[in-house]
């Protein structure tokens, strides 16, 4: 039975019927096999696939994966999670289940299938993203033997290992390079920037304390570039509208932005699409988006990589160790390698050292204290 298989559902009867999904939790099919023991009389033997898989899960670590809203594929967010999954299945022998919910209202439903599942018994549940945290309060407290992680927030429980990051100061960093190349007439694979003018663009996707904490670290990096730069910001509502973000990112460029950076998940691919068409540049975020999304790269200046990826394997490893560490928080910024500035595989080269230069000091001055990032947009 392959672990790495995907469920997603929509509507209430998908919701319903997800246990008999293949690859669900809860997944059984019989299946019956005849054996004649030597001089025996031909005596049948039944076994089941649920059987054989319940033989099996006694000595593999099983984990559920629920996603964020805008699913696999988006190339960051919840990609960068799964690589996590993948690498603990690879080092550590465990085996996972994904599911990948459509709406905030069936966090709670893919959470406690799970955790109600006893073919396989799951292990741990990683719940991914800010979003999933009021449904995870009351999940882990209708399973409290149930070990849950969560990612970009924290659940008071003594069953879920919290892991967060420092967003701002990752953002900080591209911020500054942005803020730097805004004033200079720089052009490198398809897109330019525009002296005259010292404004960026900021898309976030839902409004939020957490996303906000990308829009202030920008700012202020970009601030400390240029004390006369503009940001403009959109927040589109969705991590998962590539159209909102084109459209968000369009009116930016078309209002002087020559560089937008965006934290909007799978929206921000319509970031990257009308920095292409108006010759300008876009700033990835979570994965090394030129990479994940290449035929973009001639147009991604660099990446605020976030390792999800590391809380996902770390809190893998602790249950594959028997170490998990319940009701703590563990937080990761550039001092944990949690986050950090991943220049563009394509462009990366062509920025100059005057800029990467600066960004670096920046780097290591946030890292020993002597810079502090602001998390709230109203402090830049």
């Amino acid at each position: 039975m392959d672990r790495r298989s995907f469920v997603k559902v929509t509507g209430l009867a998908g919701l319903t019927g997800l246990a008999g999904c293949t690859g669900g939790p809860g997944e059984s099919e019989e299946t019956t096999t005849t054996t004649e023991a030597s001089g025996g009389d031909g005596g049948e033997e039944t076994t089941t696939e649920a059987e054989e898989t319940t033989e099996m899960s006694e000595d593999t670590t099983n984990v559920g994966m629920v996603y964020a809203t805008g699913g696999l594929g988006d190339g960051s967010f919840n990609d960068q999670a799964q690589q996590g999954a993948i690498k603990a299945e690879e080092d550590l022998g465990i085996s996972f289940d994904e599911s990948q919910p459509d709406e905030v209202s069936q966090f709670k439903t893919f959470q406690q299938q799970f955790a109600q599942s006893t073919n396989p018994d799951y292990d741990l549940i990683c719940c991914i993203g800010f979003l999933q945290t009021d449904a995870l309060t009351e999940s882990s407290e209708s399973y409290p033997d149930q070990n849950f992680m969560l990612v970009d927030s924290v659940v008071d429980a003594p069953n879920v290992a919290n892991y967060v990051f420092a967003e701002h100061e990752g953002s900080y960093l591209v911020g500054q390079m942005a803020g730097l190349l805004t004033t200079q007439d720089f052009s490198a694979g398809a897109g330019s920037t525009s002296p005259d003018s010292a404004t960026l663009g900021f898309v976030g996707g839902v409004e939020s304390d957490l996303i906000k904490k990308f829009e202030a670290g920008f700012k202020a990096g970009a601030k400390e570039a240029n004390g006369d730069v503009e940001v403009l910001t959109n927040y589109t509502g969705s991590f998962n509208d590539p159209a909102a973000g084109k459209e968000a990112a369009l009116a930016m460029y078309n209002n002087g932005a020559d560089i937008v950076y965006h934290a909007s998940g799978n929206t921000g691919t319509g970031v990257f699409q009308a920095a292409q068409e108006q010759g300008k540049f876009a700033i990835g975020v979570d994965r090394d988006q030129s990479v994940t999304k290449s035929s973009y790269a001639d147009v991604i200046l660099a990446s605020m990589v976030k390792r999800v990826n590391t809380a996902v394997y770390n809190s893998i490893k602790s249950v594959v160790d028997d170490d998990f560490q319940g009701g703590s928080i563990v937080a990761l910024g550039l001092e944990q390698n949690g986050v950090d500035i991943v220049y563009g595989d394509s462009l990366g080269s062509e920025i100059p050292s005057s800029v990467t230069d600066e960004v670096a000091a920046s780097r290591e001055a946030i890292v020993a204290g002597d810079v502090t990032v602001p998390t709230d947009p109203s402090d830049v």
